[in-house]
Formats: C-alpha cells, structure tokens, sequence
C-alpha cells in the first residue's frame, strides 16, 4: 500500500512538471507562460482546486502506449478571481502539442458541465496544436462535444476564451462561439486552414501572422476582441473583463461603491465643435459621463467608427454603444453594424445596462456596402436593440439622421429614457440634401441659387436641425445641459435598476444573419 501511495505522488509529480522541464524550458524561451503558471497567474492565490489531474489518454495506436503523460495535456478546475468563482481550463502546450485527445475533450467538457451547473463563468485557456491525429474521428469527436456545450451554455454563463498559442482548424469554433476572445501578440494565431494549405489552393504565399495573427483578427476580421502583448497582459484582460460581469444571466454585474459628490462636468459644454461637419471624439464624452478609469473598450482597432465597451456610472456596470464622428463621421456600415449588434446582445444576455450615444448621418453609401449587406447587417444591429430588455439610455450629441436614427436605440425600438444635447439634429436627412429635394424649383427658377440654397437650408435649419420637434412628440425625454448629463444618467440608471420587460412566449427569434 505504501509504494502504491509513493507512486501515485510521483505521478503528480510528473504532472507538476507538465511533461518534462525540457518541455517547458522551451515554453519559455518563446516568451510563454506554462498553463499551471497561466493558471496561477489568474486565479486568487491558493484558490486553485485541479480537477483530473491524474486522466490519461487510451490510445494505443502508433505507440501511443508508451508516451503516457498524466492530465494529457490540459490542467482543469476552478478557482477563484477577486472573490469570484470561475471554471478554468488551460491547454499544456508541453505535452502531445496540446493536440486534443478524448479525454482532454472529456476534461474540458467535465468543467464546462460545472460552470453551467454552479452558474459561474468559464475561462478557456487555449494552446492547442489541433487534433490528436493518432485518435482519429475520437479527438473530432471530443470538439463537437465541446463546440455544443459551447452553445448550449451560450447567454448562461460569460465564456471567456483567451488564444496564448496555436489554435486551427475546427479548433477555432469553439473560441469563435464564447463571448469573448483575446489574442496575445506575436505568439497566437487562429486560421481554419494554415499558410501551407492556402498556398496549395491559392497559390498564396502568406505567413501564420499575416493569416491568422493577433493584429489581423483585432483589425481587419473582428474575430478578436481584445489583444495582449504577452500572456500576463491577458490574464490581466480578463480579469478586467469579469469585473464587469455578471456570475450567470440570473445575476447582476457587481456594483462598486460609490459616493455621490460633484456630478457637474462643464468640459462637455464646449466638446461639440461649432460647425456640424468638424469632427470630436465620442472617447471623450465616454470620459466625462463614466466613474474614472473605469472604461474599457472592447473591439478597438475594428470597425473604428463606432465605439463599444463596458465602464461604470455611480459604480454601476453599464455597456456602452457609440458613433465614433473621428472616423468615416460615425456613419454605420457592415462592421460597425455587426460589432454593435454582438456587444448589445452580449450585455442583454447579462443583464448589462445599455448606454447609446448618437452622432450618426447615415449608413454609408456605395455599391461595396450594398453588395455585402448593407441591409441585412444594419438589420441585425436594429434587432438586437429592439431585443434587448435590459434598461437602455439614449443620448444624441449631435446628429442623427435617417433610419440611422430608429436603429440607434430610438424611442420607438424600445428605449427607456432618450436625453438630447440642445446641439442634436434630428431629422431625415442634413438641411443642405433635404432643402435641395424639398426646395428645388425655388433654387432652380431663382436668380441667385446658390444664395436661395443657403436661405432654404437655414430655414430648413431652424425647423428641423434641433431636437425641439422631437421632445414636443414625447421621442426625446429631455433637452439637457451637457454638463449635466452625468447626473441625469446617474439617476436613470438607479430609476431603471428594477426594470422588468417581459415578452411574447417563443422558442427564440430569427436574427437576420
């Protein structure tokens, strides 16, 4: 019985060390951290609790039965972070590659199990050269297992996943499909086909980083939210975002403390340049409006030209969507549809209060934007603020023109409180483009054009170009001082803190997709 016990301690032991210090060395000359150290890193210290530590894989093909590694190359668990129960895993990419066998597969989706059913979040550590190819159809088998709880469990739990390595193939669905995916610079990368197969099919000649590289996916694709420049830079990403969650969708985000003191913020009177057409950035209200430090913006190098993120006003969690007049004016195209359509079903699912600031002309026009969908995209971005129940407040800052205006969160999808700077534009168009559709005879048989132009764009101006018309129809709830917005949303955030919003029974809508 005694040598049982001691070799059951060398085993651990074994496990410890991840499958050889050589192994691991080697992790580290690539300016990686190990999965236990990552695991340790995240979590509070001593929380971690491993769960399977001693799981072996079953194959016996290719000698396979003489290469055993206890754990089988991914740690599990759960542990804590600031207070917060979590479910962890972290694939070891020191043992087999990472390469999923079934019972790595078994383990994960043991932990997901767990977070699903303790209603806590799941944070997937991902280093993974693929598939275990000596298992065949049973590793293909262990990702469809995951890939379903994955949805399954989607709008249950935040899943968090971050890619500290390799991750390819049908491994990336799974990452795909979590709430939020971080990439850490220079040593991740996501493809579904790599550089070899693309310069087989396509004859081109890319690199890994070029294809699938964190700078890639955080600009060009959007398949990343968040990037890091090293692993530790990570953790500390997705702690920050955890402090902005809910446990499960039953629960609400934490709410810090706060004291209520000086609310006024008279830099937001003069942040709206004088002439309509200059252009200021929508960060700096964010700035103003949210308790200090507390933004963190998600999604920033895609789609720049409207802002999401989450922050805090009065120490309460809030997600915010806003147009970004620093980039193509704030107009909404594809991207910016799509990212604001994912981030305000995100806090929807989580009970995240919304916060929409406006300053949108328009969808932007052009053949490129109409033969990739225009109209589909911009719906999805529609349904989701029409879907969403959780409390939403709108703020306009400046323009909001067209059906721009309806899908940004307007009074009639559904928002709770809709505040307008006295410098909002509310109208179907801008007064120089509707004045020359509305008034185009009396331009035209005028002697002076160009002069009857300018008089009829000020009227139109005067009539239209303000937010009056729309408070007197109940769409506004207020014209407010911009110094003391703040305040305001102080305040209707409390008011809204209860709300309850329930809607017809169905299985689930249609999204346009």
């Amino acid at each position: 019985m005694e040598d049982k016990f001691q070799k059951l301690e060398q085993r651990k032991e074994k496990a410890l060390l991840g499958g050889g210090e050589k192994r691991i060395a080697s992790q580290h000359k690539k300016g990686k951290l190990t999965a236990r150290e990552r695991v340790h890193f995240l979590l509070d210290e001593g929380s971690f609790e491993e769960i399977g530590m001693l799981v072996t894989h079953r194959s016996t093909d290719f000698g396979m039965e003489q290469q055993i590694f206890p754990g089988d190359g991914v740690v599990t668990g759960y542990g804590t972070v600031n207070g917060r129960l979590v479910y962890v895993f972290a694939q070891d990419f020191t043992v087999f590659g990472g390469s999923l066998s079934e019972t790595h597969a078994e383990k994960i989706c043991k932990i997901m199990d767990l977070a699903a059913q303790n209603g806590a979040p799941l944070i997937g550590l991902n280093d993974s050269g693929g598939a275990r190819i000596q298992e065949g159809v049973a590793s293909l088998g262990g990702y469809a297992d995951i890939f379903y709880r994955n949805v399954k469990f989607s709008g249950v739990i935040p899943q968090i996943s971050a890619i500290m390595g390799p991750c390819a193939g049908g491994a990336v669905y799974s990452p795909a499909m979590t709430d939020f995916t971080i990439m850490v610079e220079n040593t991740s990368y996501m493809f579904v086909t790599g550089p070899n197969v693309v310069k087989t099919v396509t004859n081109e000649e890319v690199t890994a980083e070029e294809l699938g590289g964190a700078r890639t996916h955080a600009t060009k694709s959007g398949v990343t939210h968040l990037t890091a420049v090293n692993d530790l830079a990570c953790i500390e990403n997705i702690k920050q975002l955890l402090s902005y969650m809910p446990q499960n969708c039953e629960d609400r985000a934490p709410v810090y403390p706060y004291a209520l003191g000086e609310e006024l913020r008279p830099k937001l009177d003069s942040i709206i340049p004088p002439s309509s057409n200059q252009p200021y950035d929508m960060r700096e209200v964010i700035k103003e409006l949210t308790d200090e430090n507390s933004f963190m913006e998600i999604h920033e190098s895609y789609a720049e030209n409207i802002v999401v993120g989450f922050a805090r006003i009065g120490g309460r969690s809030i997600g915010i969507v806003a147009n970004q007049p620093m980039v193509l004016a704030g107009v909404l195209d594809v991207d910016s549809s799509k990212k604001g359509a994912r981030f305000v079903r995100f806090c929807d699912s989580f009970n995240v209060p919304l916060l929409v600031l406006v300053d949108v002309p328009g969808f932007l026009p052009g053949t490129d934007q109409e033969w990739n969908a225009i109209i589909l995209n911009g719906a999805k971005l529609l349904y989701a603020f029409s879907e969403a129940t959780v409390p939403k407040v709108t703020l306009i800052t400046r323009k909001a023109y067209g059906g721009a205006y309806d899908v940004m969160n307007s009074k009639h999808i559904g928002a709770d409180m809709n505040f307008a700077w006295p410098s909002a534009e509310i109208a179907v168009m801008g007064a120089k483009g509707a004045s020359e559709i509305i008034f185009k005879k009396e331009i035209s048989e005028a002697e002076d054009p160009a002069q009857m132009l300018a008089e009829k764009e000020a009227e139109y101006q005067r009539k239209f170009a303000n937010p009056y018309r729309a408070a007197s129809r109940g769409f506004i709830d207020e014209v407010i001082i911009p110094s003391n917005t703040r305040r305001k949303l102080i305040k209707a955030f409390s008011m809204l803190e209860n709300k309850v919003d329930k809607r017809p029974r169905k299985k689930h809508g249609n999204i346009p997709l």
